[in-house]
C-alpha cells in the first residue's frame, strides 16, 4: 500500500497517469481514493486499542500525535511559502492528511472504549453522520462556496473526521476479534481467520453496492458510509488474498517490504519531499511520456534506495 501510494502521488501530476486512477472530485471511486481510508484501516487493525493495551494517557497521546501535527503544519507552511499548488476541495484550505490522522488518534485516545464495543460505537457514528449528510450536509460540503471562518475554509477535512473516526473504530474491533481477542490455537486461529476475513469482505462489498445505489454514492471527499464500507471491503479482500499466499511454500516478505515496514512514516514523508522537489523543478503537465517515465523511474529508485539505507543503518522516524 505504501509503495503504490508513494508512486501515485507523483505519477498523478503527469499526463501519462490514467485519469481514472486519480482522486474523484465529488462522487465515485478510483485507485487513489482508497489511500487515506486504507491508511486509517491498516493502522486500526494493529493499533494499541485492537491489541487491548491502550491506556488513556495524555503524555502518550501527545507523543504519538505530536509528529503528525508537526508534519501537518510543516506541509502547510512549506506549500504556502513556495506557492505549491494544493487542491482545496480535497481537505480544505489549511487541512491535510497528517491532520486527519492526528485528529483520529486524539479522539480515539480521549474517548476510549473497549475494543469489543468500538465497532458498535463506530457504526453508530457512521450512521448518524450519514443521516446528517443525507439531510443537507452533503450539499454544504460539496459546495464551492467558502466563508471566512476556519470551519468553512476546511469543511471537507473537519467534517470527514467523523467518517474516518467511525472507520477506525470498526477497524479496531475487527483487529481485536480477528487477530488479538480470541483464545484459539495459532493453527485454528489462522484457519478461521482466513474464512472470516473472506466472508467479511463479501459482506462489506454487498453493503457498498446497496448503499451506493439506494442511500448515497461513494464519496471520499465526505468520507460517507458507502466510502467506509468500500475501504473495508477492498482492504479485507486484499488481506484475504495475502493470507492465502501463506500456503505457498517459501513465501516471505521481500527486503524492500521489510524496509518500508520499518519506516512507514519516514518513507511517506520522504516521498512527499521528493514529489515537491520534482514539481518545483519540472512542469509536469507538459512533460513528454518518455521524460515522465524517466523521472518516475529515478524518483522510485531514489525513494527505495534511501528507505533501504535507512533500514540497513537502523534509522527510524518514530518518536513514540
Amino acid at each position: 500500500m505504501m509503495l503504490v501510494t508513494c508512486l501515485c502521488i507523483l505519477a498523478v501530476d503527469f499526463r501519462i497517469f490514467p485519469r481514472r486512477y486519480a482522486k474523484t472530485e465529488t462522487y465515485g471511486t478510483s485507485l487513489m481514493d482508497l489511500g487515506v481510508g486504507s491508511f486509517i484501516m491498516a493502522n486500526s487493525l494493529v493499533s494499541r486499542q485492537a491489541r487491548g493495551v491502550s491506556l488513556v494517557n495524555l503524555k502518550n497521546t501527545f507523543l504519538s500525535t505530536g509528529p503528525l501535527l508537526l508534519l501537518g503544519f510543516g506541509r502547510l507552511v512549506s506549500t504556502r511559502s513556495v506557492d505549491y499548488q494544493v487542491h482545496s476541495a480535497e481537505y480544505g484550505v489549511h487541512w491535510n492528511f497528517f491532520f486527519t490522522l492526528a485528529a483520529v488518534s486524539i479522539i480515539t485516545s480521549v474517548i476510549n472504549v473497549p475494543p469489543c464495543y468500538s465497532g458498535t460505537l463506530g457504526l453508530a457514528i457512521l450512521t448518524g453522520y450519514q443521516y446528517w449528510l443525507s439531510h443537507g450536509l452533503n450539499a454544504y460540503l460539496l459546495s464551492d462556496k467558502r466563508g471566512t471562518d476556519i470551519l468553512s475554509k476546511n469543511k471537507e477535512g473537519l467534517f470527514s473526521i467523523l467518517g474516518y473516526w467511525g472507520l477506525y473504530l470498526v477497524g479496531v474491533q475487527l483487529g481485536y476479534s480477528l487477530f488479538f481477542g480470541n483464545n484459539f490455537s495459532r493453527v485454528g486461529r489462522d484457519k478461521w481467520t482466513r474464512i472470516k476475513v473472506s466472508f467479511l469482505s463479501l459482506t462489506f462489498w454487498l453493503a457498498t453496492v446497496l448503499l451506493d445505489r439506494h442511500v448515497e454514492r461513494v464519496s471520499r471527499r465526505m468520507c460517507n458510509l458507502a466510502y467506509v464500507t468500500l475501504v473495508l471491503a477492498q482492504n479485507l479482500q486484499v488481506l484475504a488474498v495475502l493470507m492465502l499466499s501463506d500456503y505457498i511454500a517459501g513465501s516471505k516478505l521481500s527486503a524492500l517490504e521489510e524496509a518500508f515496514n520499518w519506516n512507514l512514516l519516514g518513507s511517506f514523508l520522504l516521498a512527499n519531499i521528493l514529489t515537491g522537489l520534482v514539481n518545483l523543478r519540472v512542469d509536469t503537465l507538459f512533460a513528454s511520456p518518455l521524460i515522465a517515465l524517466l523521472i518516475l523511474l529515478v524518483y522510485t529508485f531514489s525513494l527505495c534506495m534511501l528507505t533501504g539505507l535507512a533500514d540497513f543503518y537502523g534509522v527510524r522516524l518514530k518518536f513514540w
